[in-house]
């Protein structure tokens, strides 16, 4: 954490940069296993872009109350 605080401060650029790599590879991984577990169903393809985004407003309404 201490090293990541530091990247922040001293190169900020390259801090975003990897923090939106490591978003888009989250977010690619969450969406993966969601296709797999929703693949045997025989749902659409906006299936699991759909599952992932009503877990994630459950989750952020869960942390706002």
């Amino acid at each position: 954490m201490d090293y990541l605080r530091r990247l922040q401060m001293e190169r900020p650029v390259l801090y975003f940069i990897v923090l939106l790599v490591g978003f888009w590879v989250a977010l690619q991984l969450v969406l993966f296993i969601a296709r797999v577990v929703l693949g045997p169903f025989g749902l659409p393809g906006w299936a699991p872009l759909a599952l992932v985004l009503v877990v994630a407003v459950v989750v952020a309404r869960r942390q706002n109350r």
